[in-house]
């Protein structure tokens, strides 16, 4: 068989490349402005970060052919070791860069902070004093996402909606294993962990459908772990909500205990009504009936402990969102089960062992259950340690 031309196995390639062309670079060409301010960042990052790396790769090649060994007509001098001005220069403009980088990286690190509220709409409107942001709280599940919106009293899952240019303030957390919130078009992608909460300021600027998915490994539905994200004018997120109130049925405990299952490409659900309280208990680890709200916990741990009775608490401690030990759960082998079955004095048992800290506190940046939003139950009474 003749072989083609090498030309020709060159062309060959150019189909595969304009496939390339297809490719949404959303990451590049988001439509909400905290990405925007991101997607900037990367830009004017890479360029500083070129401007040292072309002229280096450029003189490399350079120095190569000049002075290869046939170009006679090239100066040797194999006894030259110093130049002050060469050393001003291969010093100075990479000091510069680290110099700007360092100073842009602080700044931005410091003004896209996912807690900071937003100041603006835009690079060129401001948010308008009588607005007020929507609230969204997320809790990522095992393999879906939930969605409250607490002003609203509706829920839904795999899918949310908002209006465009309005600010959004989202209330992160999950219910079993560490997950992360992201939605490339709005905004970098946020931790979302069991028994703390995260925060996430941000503002879609473009009516359109965007994805939105779990940027972090999470277990086998992983891969189908995402939802649709509807940026809409006030009108038709009016109308989605209506949609969602006329369609939706009621999420009370029992229906969040079934919904937190383990499943994969769950279908979007609507809930029209939702229990009160019910995210905060689900922050504080505490919708299953019988169990102690963290914050509960923390007031007592706060209080001195609860001395040699506090062992009764046990049970009431021991956490098992995936059911493993349920029929049906998803057919959890026993190690599982040991894995997701833990208590808040579990130091290798997960984020549950985090909740021996103090109300108030940081960890990471994450805030713990009833730091700056409600308890999701009743306050425990003091109970003096009598050890």
């Amino acid at each position: 068989m003749q072989k083609l031309p090498k030309f020709s196995r060159h062309l060959l390639i150019l189909p595969l490349l304009l496939t390339l062309a297809g490719c949404n670079l959303v990451v590049m060409s988001p439509s909400g402005d905290i990405a925007m301010q991101q997607r900037d960042l990367i830009v004017v990052s890479t360029v500083l970060m070129l401007l040292i790396i072309v002229p280096v790769i450029f003189l490399t090649l350079l120095f190569a052919w000049r002075y290869r060994r046939s170009n006679t007509a090239a100066t040797y001098d194999p006894e030259w070791h110093h130049s002050t001005r060469l050393e001003v220069v291969i010093w100075s403009a990479p000091l510069a860069i680290i110099i700007a980088l360092g100073a842009i990286t602080w700044i931005s690190t410091h003004k896209l902070d996912p807690f900071r509220p937003l100041d603006r709409i835009d690079a060129e409107r401001a948010i308008p004093a009588e607005v007020k942001p929507l609230t969204v709280e997320v809790v990522a599940l095992d393999w879906k996402w939930l969605f409250f919106y607490p002003e609203l009293g509706i829920a839904t899952v795999n899918e949310m909606a908002a209006p465009v240019d309005r600010p959004i303030t989202f209330r992160i957390t999950a219910s079993s294993v560490m997950n992360s919130f992201y939605v490339p078009a709005l905004a970098g992608q946020i931790y979302a962990m069991p028994g703390m909460e995260t925060k996430l300021h941000a503002v879609i600027n473009k009516e359109g459908v965007f994805d939105g998915f779990s940027a972090n490994y999470s277990g086998a539905g992983f891969s189908h772990m995402r939802f649709k994200f509807h940026g809409v004018n006030q009108q038709g997120f009016d109308q989605w909500v209506a949609q969602v109130k006329e369609k939706g049925t009621a999420l009370n405990r029992d229906t969040y205990l079934k919904l937190e299952r383990p499943s994969e490409r769950e279908p979007v659900r609507y809930f029209a009504t939702v229990d009160k309280d019910l995210f905060d208990a689900i922050l504080n680890m505490c919708a299953t009936p019988g169990k102690m709200c963290m914050n509960e916990m923390m007031h007592i741990d706060m209080m001195g402990g609860g001395g040699k009775e506090s062992a009764e608490n046990r049970d009431k401690l021991e956490y098992d969102s995936r059911h493993a030990d349920q029929v049906g759960g998803h057919g959890a082998s026993a190690e599982s089960h040991d894995a997701s079955q833990t208590t808040p004095a579990d130091t290798t048992g997960g984020a549950a062992s985090d909740t021996q800290t103090m109300p108030g506190m940081q960890h990471d940046g994450h805030s713990m259950p009833g730091m700056d939003h409600g308890t999701g139950g009743d306050t425990a009474p003091a109970q003096p340690n009598n050890n």
